[in-house]
């Protein structure tokens, strides 16, 4: 293997493989088709960088995407979308940044001679693997993407380096010195969360309120991250795990680096230097912005050509709309093919559409990767407008507006006369108390439902002046940056003021007021001891004001999340113009041209009524009830299930029974069938062939005799903000069931959750997410409790806490079934035991049968001869002969020896055939170990 370097740096390179690569071999799955995974650490320049890459079954060359993670995070948060694009056809790399993960070396916010100059050589690696599409020779056919940090590299990266084709950036930054300080006012809460985020190198802070995949920068605990393990979509990864180094000189003009000032963690001497300075000064200095500028993709704008589609949050008090607006500008300027998508979530929290966006970018890709003409990339511009709240959930709903043009933030202006009477307010001593607008991570999400009415927002009194509009008569939607012109006067000595202006929606009673994505503009302004006037641009959004309600205009002297002017001040404000609002008028939204109603109940009778006739024929043509299994919990009788669209099997011929009061392990290889065998058994999929009974009755999508099941798979979506008995509360009162049916109390005393109940989740430990997911599928106490990998994430504490979980359920009677690869902890927490192997049963049974039987021998070998010579290992071809022998099934070496299992011969008769064979035996006896047991009862497998 090879890596080049890049053509323009001036070093010397040797490649060494500092550990061999592993063996790729793709393994069935239950669903998606494989993916094969390589990791690899490259050591750059004295850095080690730890990537991952990821390639499908494609055949011949394929173009290559690169993925970069959210600050913070690391290469695992991309991993799922890695995934999904490898099934798609493309060759993935994915990697740590600086600093993060398990990347060593400093974290320079994206510098190009470090981060920039490494997303380079990362680019020169894919040139010469065999399976990349090259234009030329050195130059592969290559797109970047990635969120926040992630989303900015991929902008530098088409900056400096010619070789990429296409980028996807999302919710980030264009410059980050106007981020960071808008107008000259410094942002010190995001600021503060950032420096303490790369001070501890911990883990990702990601959009908040957990409601996010894990792909962004904001605080909150996510539920979304991707940490590793299959993607949501299912599907094996197989893994190969390759060191490598690339030596050379430093960058030309790195020298010796400054001495780091106290506490920087991981960021360079001079942005910790920064910003200690900037945080004491409570505001910007020019040698800051200078040093950010420096290191933001709009110091490269000019030479960004590449068709880029840039995604930016609405929720986002971090990277605002007018980030990506000047991305989109400059962009188009460059006659670059642009597209501007406005999706609903952000680093302030709210639906961060996910999904959705992942399928725009890989289109976007497939059009000027793949040069894939039909491929739809979507609108110029779409913006997600909330339509509602979704009740099974309680998040808003989605619905887009599109443009055939991108309008930018000041397209069909109308203005609004608000009244122009000056008024004086304070800047208290110290800036505090401060009025509240967006606060990282404690939102909740609440930003995204601001066209609902709800929202979080204060402005103390005697520290603001407001200026109201008249009701609207009719509805106004806002789409951009409305600005006003004010007049500012101030007191302080040197004639500075530091105001926050926001546009409030105000409902009929005067006093409800939502302000629009939480979102607040500050301003510094200079020389105003006389009086000056300014015009403020206020934030970009995209709004509904409803007939009724009334435009406020709030200019406050404080802020959370900035800095103020700590010396104690007077303000006075006036407007001298009206409130310019931009409506965007090119902008249609999805919706019928008549009422659905009107074309739509004729058809919807008629599918309601052949919905009534085909299941009323399946409730007729159902199994009856078999009163002698009434009492058994679980029966699967010659389970069959094929792969959609091929003749091979996922499930072929399965049967085993479950009793009361069993703690039951399902065990099998990657491929085994076990994931499909659990969704046809909570009703998800429907068989081929065979059938499952729950307590004699046949299994069936919607059966009744499912309510008597509880299921936990692939952990549970809790609402963040609301504590861990609220979320139980909701979730049990969506069911429809009574509330006296719950039992509550007695799942969560098996739970063990403690005072935890009382607090909200986005502060639990990922055990006690899991704790309260199993309480949640306990509620009810269903007799027969489903458990997939419920030990996913946990460290060993976790675990054994979860073991006696399961332990503590059962004793009631109940019946618990647990597939998972621990096999250590299904040894001591399950009593029987099913093992699978592509689609079929291999052994069911007790626990100690399987572990103990006579039928699995353990064959000591002797590693010396008599004379003191080392003995080698058993060769591959003598053990396969083994396992070949009749009466024998499968052979397997472990550390202990030779693991064989017996069919149909005996002890007596394999001690002679190994003799016969010069197998060096010192002894032959019964195993104990549930991990030999499976790799024999496999033939040696991977769980």
């Amino acid at each position: 293997m090879r890596l080049r370097l890049p053509r323009w740096a001036a070093v010397t390179a040797a490649l060494t493989v500092l550990a061999g690569a592993g063996t790729w071999t793709a393994v069935a799955s239950d669903d998606p088709p494989p993916v094969h995974r390589a990791d690899r650490t490259l050591d750059v320049d004295g850095v080690r960088l730890d990537t991952s890459y990821f390639t499908g079954d494609d055949d011949g060359r394929r173009p290559a995407v690169l993925l970069g993670h959210g600050f913070g995070g690391s290469k695992d948060d991309v991993r799922a979308q890695a995934e999904g694009l490898a099934r798609e056809g493309y060759a993935v790399l994915t990697w740590s940044a600086r600093g993060f993960g398990a990347s060593t070396g400093e974290i320079g916010l994206n510098d190009p001679e470090h981060e920039v100059r490494d997303v380079s050589r990362l680019i020169d690696w894919l040139a010469d693997r065999p399976e990349v599409l090259l234009d030329k020779a050195g130059d592969p056919r290559v797109g970047v993407s990635g969120a926040s940090y992630g989303g900015a590299i991929s902008l530098l990266a088409a900056g400096h380096d010619p070789r990429v084709d296409a980028i996807a950036p999302r919710i980030t930054y264009w410059n980050l010195a106007d981020a960071l300080f808008p107008d000259g006012v410094f942002k010190k809460l995001w600021a503060g969360i950032f420096f303490s985020a790369g001070n501890g190198a911990g883990e990702a802070i990601r959009p908040g309120a957990g409601d996010g995949p894990g792909t962004g920068d904001a605080p909150g605990a996510g539920d979304g991250s991707a940490t590793g393990g299959a993607s949501a979509g299912g599907g094996a990864t197989d893994t190969a795990t390759d060191t490598a180094t690339v030596t050379g000189k430093a960058p030309a003009g790195s020298g010796s680096a400054p001495a780091k000032p106290p506490a920087c963690g991981r960021f360079t001497a001079e942005l910790c230097s920064l910003y200690q300075r900037v945080a004491v000064a409570g505001k910007p200095d020019g040698a800051a912005r200078a040093l950010l500028e420096a290191r933001s993709p709009s110091a490269v704008g000019d030479r960004i050509k590449v068709p880029a589609l840039l995604v930016q949050g609405q929720s986002d008090s971090l990277f605002t709309l007018a980030q990506s607006d000047a991305m989109a500008r400059t962009l188009a300027a460059n006659g670059a093919p642009v597209a501007v998508d406005w999706t609903s979530g952000g680093h302030d929290g709210g639906d961060q559409e996910a999904e959705r966006v992942e399928r725009r970018v890989g289109a976007w890709f497939d059009r000027w990767l793949k040069k894939d003409a039909s491929a739809d990339t979507g609108p110029a511009f779409r913006v997600s407008r909330t339509g509602g709240v979704d009740s099974t959930n309680g998040r808003a709903t989605t619905r887009a507006a599109t443009a055939d043009r991108y309008p930018g933030l000041a397209s069909g202006t109308t203005d609004v006369p608000l009244d122009g009477a000056p008024r004086t307010f304070a800047n208290p001593p110290g800036g505090a108390p401060p009025a509240v607008s967006a606060v990282p991570g404690l939102g909740g999400g609440l930003s995204g439902l601001s066209s609902l009415g709800v929202g979080l927002s204060l402005d103390f009194p005697g520290q603001h002046a407001r200026f109201d509009a008249k009701p609207q008569t009719g509805a106004l939607r806002i789409t951009g940056a409305p600005t006003v012109r004010v007049k500012v006067t101030s007191t302080a000595a040197d004639g500075s003021a530091v105001l926050f202006a926001k546009v409030y929606d105000v409902g009929p009673d005067g006093r409800q007021q939502v302000l629009p994505a939480q979102l607040v503009a500050p301003v510094r302004v200079e020389d105003a001891r006389n009086g000056r006037s300014v015009t403020l641009t206020l934030p970009a959004i995209d709004h509904e004001v409803e007939a009724g309600h009334r435009l406020r205009l709030v200019v406050a002297a404080t802020d959370l999340g900035y800095a103020s002017l700590a010396a104690p001040a007077a303000y006075t404000v006036a407007v001298e113009g009206p409130l310019t609002v931009p409506t965007a008028p090119g902008l249609t939204t999805r919706a019928a041209a008549l009422p659905w109603w009107v074309w739509g109940l004729p058809l919807i009778g008629l599918a309601v009524a052949a919905v009534l006739l085909l299941t009323a024929r399946r409730r007729t043509a159902a199994p009856a009830p078999d009163p002698e299994l009434a009492a058994v919990p679980l029966v699967i009788t010659g389970l069959s299930k094929k792969y959609k669209g091929g003749e091979r099997y996922s499930v072929k011929d399965l049967s085993f029974r479950v009793e009361q009061g069993q703690v039951l392990g399902l065990l099998g290889p990657n491929g085994a069938g076990k994931t499909t065998t659990l969704r046809m058994l909570m009703g998800l999929i429907a068989p081929d062939e065979g059938e499952i009974r729950v307590f004699g009755q046949a299994i069936r999508p919607g059966a009744p005799v499912l309510s008597r099941v509880g299921a936990f798979v692939e952990g549970a979506g809790f609402l963040p903000h609301l504590s861990g008995r609220e979320n139980l509360d909701l979730y049990w009162k969506a069911t429809g069931r009574p509330a006296g049916d719950a039992h509550v109390d007695e799942a969560l005393r098996i739970a063990n959750l403690g005072g935890a109940l009382e607090r909200a989740v986005r502060t639990y430990s990922q055990g006690m997410r899991q704790r309260l997911a199993l309480a949640q599928a306990m509620l009810g106490l269903p007799d027969l409790l489903i458990l997939d990998e419920p030990t996913n994430g946990l460290d060993p504490p976790q675990i054994r806490e979860m073991r006696e979980v399961m332990i503590r359920y059962a004793a009631g009677g109940r019946t618990v079934i647990v597939s998972s690869h621990l096999l250590a902890e299904v040894e001591q927490s399950c009593t029987h035991l099913v093992v699978m192997d592509r689609g079929q049963l291999v052994q069911a049974g007790p626990v100690a049968e399987i572990t103990g039987s006579g039928d699995t021998l353990l064959v000591t070998l002797a590693e010396r001869t008599p004379d003191g010579a080392p003995l080698p290992v058993l060769p591959d071809a003598l053990v396969e002969k083994i396992g070949a022998l009749p009466g024998v099934g499968s052979a397997a070496r472990t550390d202990a020896g030779l693991l064989v299992r017996l069919d149909g011969a005996d002890a007596t008769a394999l001690i002679g055939e190994l003799v016969r064979l010069d197998v060096p035996l010192t002894g032959v006896g019964p195993h104990r170990r549930l991990e030999d047991a499976f790799l024999t009862l496999i033939g040696g497998g991977a769980a």
